[in-house]
């Protein structure tokens, strides 16, 4: 066994300069891909489908609007606003989402389902939970 001496003032494992630099390369590039994944999870699982969207899915053309309206929440309309593309909701139970019955605002999918609608109208709609919010993926007046 030889005595050497550090002179690069780094830790024994490292031999020189450029191993120490390889090194802090190789750690930077595991952790700026290590970010990169934490910040596209929670987008990965939002655009997800979930086994309530799968398992709704018609399985025939026949069945389709039955399949459709026993997945539909009911609820009065007690709000809309247009420019934000939101709708106050009083809804019935919602099993899709696990949630009793209450009021609340939910965010359109596409803000032109709520044209034609108007506070106090008695509609069914389907939503859905994406990044924190509430959203209403289908609204239609209740028959």
């Amino acid at each position: 066994m030889t005595n050497t001496r550090n002179t690069t003032g780094l830790p024994d494992i490292f031999h020189s300069a450029s191993d120490f630099q390889a090194s802090a390369g190789l750690r930077t590039r595991q952790l700026a891909l290590g970010l990169l994944l934490a910040c596209a999870w929670p987008l990965a699982q939002a655009q997800a489908p979930t086994p309530a969207a799968t398992a709704s899915a018609p399985a025939a053309k026949g069945s389709a609007a039955a399949d459709s309206s026993a997945n539909m929440a009911t609820a009065e309309v007690r709000r809309i606003d247009l420019r934000a593309g939101k709708i106050t909701l009083r809804h019935g139970e919602i099993k899709s989402l696990d949630m009793p019955p209450m009021t609340m605002v939910f965010q359109a999918v596409d803000p032109a389902m709520l044209q034609g609608l108007k506070v106090g109208d008695q509609v069914l709609f389907q939503a859905d939970q994406a990044l924190g919010a509430y959203r209403v993926t289908r609204i239609v007046p209740r028959p």
